[in-house]
């Protein structure tokens, strides 16, 4: 989340303009699947779970040290995450029944952003262990394996699976070599699961990433920066279709589909006050999931 930290010091707890108010998780219909998201609550960036309405939120992680960006297993077992805990950033995997922790990888650098396989057998993540840049690594499901799947000098982040494993999305910075008045410019790229392939999906100004596709593989939201304005979007896979969904007054960013695709759930706010909500994809409606001070984010919705 480096570009997030820079650039989304964010989120109040309002609704989104042109839109009803939300209602709160107590007045909202009863969600589906769980939650898995990071709040600082507690006085520190920790791994929570709660049900897909907002209701019993759950600390999983309980360390004083960062943990951050948990995703979901294919088969809804267990929580892949990064943490600080052991020095730097690392990544691990928690097993929901035992709530036994294991760490997958072990190198100086950087290594987050973790995202199990469809099929469960591989793990993508970043790393800037080529010393180039961070770019998009995989691994076998118990940290074996590593492979570097792109190699270049161009910043990358928030790789995501295909729902049948096939391709890749992920962010890479792109950058002007004769513009330095600030940060380049983030487009969404595709890839085959082994690295080639690669193309651009997105071309639009400002900064997009945060891709996610839906459980039917059709579209990718993501998030974009309009006008120093961050919103959600939607495109279909092959480029075309691109949609503002969310259109806000305030900051909307890391969408993740509910396992039905009719809903997107997401970090909204302003003035460093960060709370999850969900969005009804056809109908518009916001709904707010959590009501706590402080930062509310990186939600992952349990297939």
């Amino acid at each position: 989340m480096k570009t997030l930290s820079a650039a989304l010091l964010v989120v109040l707890a309002i609704s989104c303009k042109d839109s009803k108010p939300g209602v709160s998780a107590d007045q909202a219909e009863t969600g589906s699947g769980k939650i898995a998201f990071v709040t600082d609550r507690d006085g520190n960036p920790e791994v929570y779970i709660m049900d897909g309405d907002g209701a019993n939120p759950e600390n999983l992680t309980r360390h004083d040290s960062l943990d951050f960006s948990p995703s979901w297993s294919a088969d809804g077992t267990s929580l892949s995450f990064y943490s600080k805990r052991d020095g730097n950033a690392e990544i691990y995997r928690m097993d929901l029944q035992t709530r036994q922790l294991t760490r997958l990888t072990n190198h100086p650098a950087t290594d987050v952003l973790p995202v199990p396989s469809p099929d469960g057998s591989q793990i993508l993540f970043m790393s800037d262990r080529d010393s180039l840049s961070r770019n998009v690594y995989v691994m076998d499901k118990d940290g074996s394996g590593i492979r570097q799947l792109t190699r270049n000098a161009a910043y990358e982040e928030s790789p995501e699976w295909s729902p049948d494993g096939s391709q890749i999305a992920f962010t890479r910075q792109l950058r002007d070599s004769s513009d330095t008045s600030h940060a380049g410019n983030g487009e969404i790229f595709l890839m085959d699961a082994q690295g080639g392939g690669v193309k651009r999906l997105t071309d639009k100004e400002g900064y997009d990433s945060g891709a996610k596709f839906s459980p039917d593989g059709s579209k990718i939201a993501f998030y974009g920066a309009q006008e120093d304005q961050w919103d959600l979007y939607t495109i279909n896979a092959d480029g075309t279709g691109l949609q503002n969904l969310t259109n806000d007054a305030i900051e909307c960013y890391s969408p993740d589909w509910s396992p039905d695709g009719e809903w997107l759930v997401y970090t909204a706010g302003s003035k460093g006050n960060y709370n999850i909500w969900k969005i009804n994809i056809r109908t518009k409606e916001r709904v707010r999931l959590t009501r706590t001070s402080g930062r509310n984010e990186a939600p992952s919705w349990g297939r």
